[in-house]
């Protein structure tokens, strides 16, 4: 195959042939603009599919709440709850029921921004982040919130989100990925809920608002989100707000953890209802307008949708290519058409999905308050694929489960540590491992010995306390906890220069502790 390079020679000698010879060569026209493709008729089908679609991935999955919406030429076509707020309780959910939407809270956050700035361009602007540090200082000077909201920072994969497992605050974890190391600026994607928090709050200070007050008065209040928030006190204290779940051991929905976002609160923190949601896709539909009053300038909305970096590389020479914008993944079907698409995940409890077709006017929005085992993608896929072929072409549930289950063994040590190797070494005395270790990043892990002789190892600035679990010579393990748990990870410690590393932690080689 040639190149584009060989490509573009040749059709420059064929031109100056031509010339020479007198003859005129018409310029090629560009390929047709998509169109519009899905009649009343192929959306109503898919509509009424959704009643039997959702109930049958509910019973598949046991997820014990869902609410959806759709919205099709600035209608909203479908609204509806199913299940229960709660296992053990029988409020039901309905339309108003609110639900942490976690990073299905960055396309909103990004319509934030887009509202807030005066024109697309502004996105490209430095001057509208003061006061960020990363660790290359010709980075620090150039970074913009495109950069930022579209993970091209070249901040590493989920920056910062360990530090929030732990307990630090935003404060602390912002200032902290000064320390992170960096990849190719603008040439490399990695999905960082801090770096995105970075951006979007950075916009806030130069407003002079907080994140939750710009949030409102640019979005929720002229919108009519009446009960959409930032903040997590306003989820938790609605009285009609959705528990998180999670699958217990005997494989039935607990709501085991409760999850507060408010670190992250522009790439995670948003809740909201199914009926607020349906006013946001249709303003998203609408290039920025709701009920004939302009709420977003469509222009530097228009540049949300728009791809910043690839996310996705195809994985076949027939395969598409994805993207990430600001806030949304950007992706084009065979038709040429422009999709949209977010998903938001809580291993903690919840999970929601949006998709939306411009081009047909044409979005979902399906929440629920289980962990992720694909339900709310499933539905959205499903819903599309029938409106498209009238009928789903793939089980599209065993698909996304299927996704959801390999991104969660990611991250996992491929150490068992709960089976010793034969010819274990034995630990040495408590004193060897016990005293304070610091870290410039993760700050203090103190390690103390129990009263039953055990060890204990304490991390956070409330300091979270892990029963250590020895495994060889002077390797222990212990069972992580939190969003971003990954089962149980090594405790490496080295008497002889008083430092300690922990595993799980040291993926960006930031987990080493020296003792004093």
């Amino acid at each position: 195959m040639r190149t584009l390079r060989a490509f573009t020679a040749a059709g420059a000698a064929a031109l100056l042939a031509a010339s020479a010879t007198g003859t005129a060569t018409a310029a090629p026209s560009p390929p047709p603009a998509p169109t519009a493709q899905l009649t009343d008729t192929q959306v109503d089908a898919a509509v009424k599919r959704l009643d039997a679609t959702v109930a049958d991935m509910m019973r598949r999955t046991g997820v014990p709440g869902v609410s959806v919406a759709v919205v099709h030429d600035d209608e909203v076509v479908y609204l509806k709850g199913f299940g229960l707020r709660r296992v053990g309780d029988p409020a039901a959910v309905d339309p108003d029921t609110v639900f942490q939407v976690a990073s299905l809270s960055k396309p909103i956050s990004s319509t934030v921004a887009a509202g807030v700035l005066k024109e697309p361009a502004d996105f490209d602007r430095h001057a509208d982040l003061p006061g960020l540090t990363l660790k290359d200082p010709w980075v620090t000077s150039h970074v913009t919130p495109a950069d930022l909201l579209s993970h091209r920072s070249g901040l590493p994969d989920h920056a910062g989100d360990l530090l929030e497992d732990l307990g630090y605050d935003q404060a602390y974890i912002l200032d902290h990925l000064r320390l992170a190391p960096l990849s190719p600026f603008r040439a490399s994607y990695a999905y960082t809920n801090f770096g995105f928090t970075a951006g979007a709050e950075a916009i806030a200070r130069s407003r002079g608002a907080t994140w939750q007050k710009l949030s409102a008065d640019t979005l929720f209040k002229p919108a009519g989100m009446t009960h959409t928030s930032t903040e997590f006190k306003a989820f938790v204290d609605s009285p009609d707000h959705a528990a998180t779940h999670v699958k217990g051991a005997d494989g039935t929905w607990i709501p085991r953890f409760v999850r507060d976002p408010d670190a992250q609160s522009p790439a995670g923190g948003v809740s909201s209802t199914a009926r607020d949601m349906s006013r946001w896709l249709r303003l998203q539909l609408s290039g920025g307008t709701l009920d004939g009053k302009r709420i977003i300038p469509a222009d530097t909305l228009a540049r949300t949708h728009l791809p910043e970096i690839v996310s996705q590389p195809p994985a076949s020479p027939t395969g598409r290519t994805g993207f990430y914008g600001l806030g949304w993944n950007v992706g084009y079907d065979d038709a040429g058409r422009l999709r949209l698409s977010h998903s938001g995940a809580f291993e903690l409890g919840a999970n929601t999905s949006v998709s939306m077709l411009p081009l047909e006017k044409l979005g979902i929005v399906v929440l629920t308050n289980g962990a992720p085992v694909g339900l709310p993608d499933a539905v959205a896929a499903d819903f599309f694929d029938t409106a498209e072929h009238g009928k789903p072409t793939t089980d599209w549930l065993a698909l996304t489960d299927a996704l959801y289950a390999q991104i969660n063994a990611e991250g996992r040590s491929p150490t068992d540590y709960a089976r010793p190797p034969a010819g274990a070494k034995p630990a040495g005395e408590d004193s060897a491992y016990t005293g304070t270790y610091d870290n410039p990043y993760y700050g203090k892990a103190t390690v103390a010995a129990t009263s039953e002789g055990k060890l204990t190892l304490s991390l956070g600035p409330e300091p979270m306390v892990f029963p250590l679990t020895h495994y060889d010579g002077d390797t222990f393990s212990f069972e992580t906890a939190g969003e971003n748990a990954v089962g149980r990870t090594g405790v490496f410690f080295s008497p002889a220069d008083h430092t300690v590393r922990i595993e799980y932690l040291d993926t960006d080689h930031l987990g080493t502790f020296t003792g004093g």
